[in-house]
C-alpha cells in the first residue's frame, strides 16, 4: 500500500510537476554543471561535454523536462556560478563570443528531444534528430561569434564548427547507443515519466 508521500511523487497533477520529477532534474542539472565546466580549449571555442550531457539528460529526462534542466543550468551560469566551459560564469560568458553556442543548445534539445520522445526505438531518427539540433546549434554559435569577434563566416565555421564535428559525431554516437539503454533501465525501475 502506498503511502501518501509515494503518492505525491508518483503522480502528477495538470499544474505541475511532481516532487521526483524536480528531484531528476535537479541531479541532471547538478550533472551538467560537474561536467561541462571541463574543457579542453582549442581556440575561441573550447571542446567541453555540455552538448554530450544534454544529449544524455534528453534520454533521461525527455525533451520538456531535459529543455529545463539545461534552462536551469544556464541560469546558473548566468547569476555567477561557474559552470560554463573553463569554470567561467556571468553575462559576459553568455553574451560572449562563444554565448551563442550556449544558447543554440536549447533548439539543440527541442529538436533532438522531440525525436528522441517519439522514435527512442529508432537509432536513425535518433540520430538524425542529434544532428540535426547540432547543426541548428553551430548556426546560432557560428553567427553570434562571427559578430562578437568580427570574422567572415568562414573563420568563423573553422573556428567553431570544423574542429567540433568529429568529437560531436562521436558524442552523438554514443549517447544513441548508451542512452535508449538508460531509459530502458529508468522505465523499468519506475523511474522515467
Amino acid at each position: 500500500m502506498k503511502n501518501s508521500f509515494d503518492s505525491m511523487n508518483t503522480t502528477s497533477d495538470k499544474r505541475g510537476l511532481t516532487v521526483r520529477q524536480l528531484a531528476v532534474i535537479g541531479l541532471m542539472t547538478a550533472v551538467t554543471c560537474i561536467l561541462a565546466p571541463f574543457s579542453l580549449p582549442i581556440g575561441p571555442v573550447p571542446i567541453s561535454l555540455t552538448n554530450l550531457v544534454i544529449y544524455f539528460s534528453l534520454y533521461v529526462l525527455g525533451m520538456k523536462k531535459g529543455t529545463i534542466s539545461y534552462l536551469i543550468y544556464l541560469l546558473i551560469g548566468f547569476i555567477g556560478v561557474p559552470v560554463f566551459s573553463g569554470f567561467t560564469s556571468g553575462p559576459e560568458k553568455l553574451f560572449g563570443p562563444t554565448g551563442g553556442y550556449l544558447i543554440g543548445f536549447l533548439p539543440m534539445a527541442l529538436i533532438a528531444g522531440f525525436l528522441i520522445d517519439r522514435f527512442i526505438s529508432s537509432k536513425i531518427v535518433c540520430f538524425l534528430g542529434m544532428a540535426a539540433g547540432t547543426v541548428i546549434c553551430y548556426g546560432f554559435g557560428t553567427a553570434w561569434l562571427a559578430y562578437q569577434a568580427h570574422l567572415d563566416w568562414k573563420a568563423a565555421l573553422f573556428a567553431g564548427v570544423i574542429p567540433f564535428i568529429p568529437g560531436d559525431l562521436i558524442k552523438i554516437l554514443l549517447a544513441m547507443l548508451i542512452g535508449p539503454q538508460i531509459r530502458t533501465q529508468l522505465i523499468r525501475a519506475e523511474l522515467f515519466f
